[in-house]
């Protein structure tokens, strides 16, 4: 898959500061922000894949930085709470077999623009499109003034027909990442995994900490967030999984506010990495969320505290 960035009518190569040029040819085209490229998500995607090669034709996503809802300041009250990074959301997108992803750089002049412009000036011109793909309640351009009506009128004009996919359900649940959301919010990560498609993730780099773990024989890595902006799951412990230096490992992590150690009511996350021995200072980590183990409490002593992990360790290894 290969990646390029739109940003104020300059493209560049996913990280370079160099514009490029895109070869002039058709496309299957798919547009949306995509966070947590969940099991309704991919629906759509893999239409668009399908098609593609049926009709071949390049296929595309186009997504967005940050979150639209983001930079609209009105759309959005509170803290958004990302379920992908953009790391991990390219990460993601390239296991659904496309052949380009279109990062577009979300500003306020991108947002003026209106959906007549996005969709001459980037959908077509730029990214030759010749089919475009979209959910049954997507809307686009300055206010969302446009929608399926929008493109099927241009699509006349510019010579690109229109598919709508329908919603995907689980029983009568309804595929939405405020769904999924609370589902996290509320610790029920199984549940949230399931309208995913895949675990949930937090990734960041490991940093110094405390160092209060290793006094009791349970030395975690301290994580600083790739993303502020990321939705971090209910308070409480999580049986998890990450890689290392190619290597899988089985994890405690813990989601919170440390109360037995620390006063200052700020949500961390920290891991005990079972198995692994060694420093990761420095090293960026993703760790998968797989099970809510407990909620997070207070204990009268670092003691109380060790028998309560020694506890929770066991309860991983029972799953694992």
């Amino acid at each position: 898959m290969r990646i390029v960035e739109y940003d104020n009518d300059l493209v560049r190569s996913y990280g370079s500061r160099s514009p490029v040029d895109l070869p002039s040819i058709g496309s299957v085209v798919t547009v949306g922000s995509y966070d947590g490229v969940h099991k309704g998500h991919r629906k759509i995607i893999a239409r668009t894949a399908a098609i593609a090669r049926s009709r071949h034709l390049r296929s595309v996503v186009v997504t967005f930085e940050p979150h639209p809802r983001m930079v609209l300041k009105g759309a959005v009250s509170g803290p958004l709470g990302l379920l992908t990074t953009l790391e991990e959301k390219i990460d993601l997108l390239a296991r659904e077999n496309i052949d380009l992803l279109c990062v577009i750089r979300f500003t306020p002049d991108f947002a003026s623009r209106t959906s007549d412009e996005f969709i001459r000036n980037v959908l077509v011109r730029l990214l030759g499109a010749k089919t475009i793909i979209i959910g049954y309640d997507h809307a686009f351009g300055r206010d969302r003034s446009g929608g399926v009506k929008t493109l099927e009128d241009l699509g006349i004009e510019l010579g690109f027909d229109v598919e709508v996919v329908e919603e995907v359900l689980i029983g009568n649940e309804h595929f939405s990442s405020t769904l999924i959301r609370r589902l996290l919010e509320a610790g029920k990560i199984e549940e949230a995994n399931e309208f995913l498609g895949s675990p949930y993730m937090i990734s960041g780099c490991v940093v110094d900490g405390e160092k209060r773990g290793r006094e009791i024989g349970f030395p975690t890595v301290n994580l600083r967030l790739s993303d502020p902006d990321k939705l971090l799951p209910r308070s409480g412990v999580y049986l998890a999984q990450t890689q290392v230096d190619g290597t899988l490992f089985n994890a405690m992590m813990n989601v919170g506010v440390r109360p037995t150690i620390s006063s200052e009511g700020i949500k961390t996350v920290e891991a005990f990495i079972l198995g692994y021995s060694g420093d990761l200072y420095g090293v960026n980590l993703r760790f998968k969320l797989l099970r809510f183990i407990r909620e997070e409490r207070k204990f009268s002593s670092l003691e109380e505290l060790k028998n309560q992990l020694e506890k929770d360790k066991k309860t991983v290894e029972l799953y694992c």
